[in-house]
């Protein structure tokens, strides 16, 4: 009955529709691209996106659960990386090539007692302990004293190894035999200037310093790095330039090229008063472009001369107690005494930046024996 009853009423549908005929108007119709309404649209940074999206919230789960078990298995130190602080001058050296040089050009016996300052994450320390009998460190920065101690914990060289928290240039140095050090820049000179006078004698320094600094310890006279630094160097040591290491094995680079360089200490040692002497190649390469004449005979620098020639006169006379005062007025001044010299021939004309070593203690013993002191 129902398909009967269907079938007739498709029958009368067509039969009442053949004679219209249907005509549909034209129109022009702009198609507009699909869009999703704002509060159904799925955001990669909504945390309750659905699973379609393409970062979804447990895709992103697993991920993390990846990423920590990852950081699980790589090994200690790689993903910690200690953060060199610029403003102390650290950069460290990455490069283990490098570091193996330095420790070899040190000639390290077996016996040695080695001092490094600035050891910093320690990736110099740990093949100085290898080929010595012990390490002491010295680091200003609290940080890397506690990496470098981390470094040799629960190891044989653990009891080998002494780490002193303070700066380099206030802390007495212990007995050493070997000094090796990647130096801040910005104490170079001062801790130069600290081994020289060091006792008792060590045997080497294999240091690393800025390119420029390094040059101007083995700087010869006429040269443009020639200056104090290169006199009372060279003076108290032997230096000997070993290798150039470049920016780019540092972490961070810094920003000029670097050297390692080897000091010896002159042993004996010259037999000359250093504090006079000093304070004279002091005064001198003050103005080292400038002829002796025209840097010692300046107001300041005279009156300091007299000062000092009094002083001396005083302590001759101390135990002479019969010298009139007479006498005393008729000594020469230092301006006198400082044009007799000059006008001499072996340093007429000359300057600070044309003498070398031999020329420099000659003056100074021409000025003692004439009573010019310079301290």
């Amino acid at each position: 009955k129902w398909a009967a009853a269907g079938s007739h009423s498709l029958h009368l549908f067509f039969e009442s529709t053949a004679h219209k005929t249907y005509h549909r108007p034209y129109r022009s119709i702009q198609r507009q691209p699909a869009t999703m309404p704002k509060n159904k649209r799925i955001r990669r940074s909504d945390p309750t996106a659905a699973s379609s999206a393409p970062y979804s919230l447990s895709d992103k789960s697993s991920s993390n659960n990846n990423d920590a078990s990852s950081s699980r298995n790589k090994p200690e130190g790689a993903s910690n990386l200690v953060a060199p602080n610029t403003s102390l001058g650290q950069h460290f050296l990455k490069n283990p090539a490098v570091v193996t040089a330095i420790v070899a050009k040190a000639g390290l016996k077996s016996t040695d007692t080695v001092l490094e300052i600035g050891p910093g994450t320690g990736n110099m320390t740990i093949p100085l302990l290898q080929q010595s009998k012990n390490v002491v460190a010295i680091e200003y920065d609290t940080r890397m004293v506690r990496e470098v101690l981390k470094r040799v914990e629960g190891t044989s060289s653990e009891r080998k190894l002494k780490v002193i928290q303070g700066d380099a240039i206030k802390t007495r140095f212990p007995f050493f035999d070997v000094c090796v050090a990647n130096v801040p820049y910005q104490i170079s000179s001062a801790l130069v200037f600290k081994l020289l006078s060091h006792r008792p004698m060590f045997r080497c320094a294999v240091m690393m310093f800025q390119e420029e600094f390094a040059l101007r310890l083995t700087a010869r006279p006429g040269e443009a790095l020639y200056c104090r630094l290169s006199v009372n160097c060279q003076l108290l040591a032997k230096v000997d330039q070993l290798m150039k290491v470049g920016r780019n094995n540092f972490r961070p680079p810094p920003k000029v090229e670097s050297r390692v360089v080897r000091i010896e200490l002159r042993n004996p040692p010259p037999p000359v008063n250093f504090t006079e002497w000093d304070g004279m190649i002091r005064l001198i390469f003050n103005r080292k472009n400038k002829t002796l004449r025209s840097v010692l005979l300046t107001k300041p620098t005279i009156k300091m001369l007299n000062e000092n020639m009094r002083t001396q006169r005083a302590l001759n006379n101390s135990n002479n107690n019969n010298m009139a005062d007479d006498d005393e007025e008729k000594e020469k001044g230092a301006d006198e005494i400082i044009e007799e010299v000059v006008a001499m021939e072996q340093w007429k004309d000359k300057r600070a930046n044309k003498l070398d070593l031999d020329d420099f203690l000659a003056l100074l013993a021409e000025f003692n024996k004439r009573g010019v002191h310079f301290a």
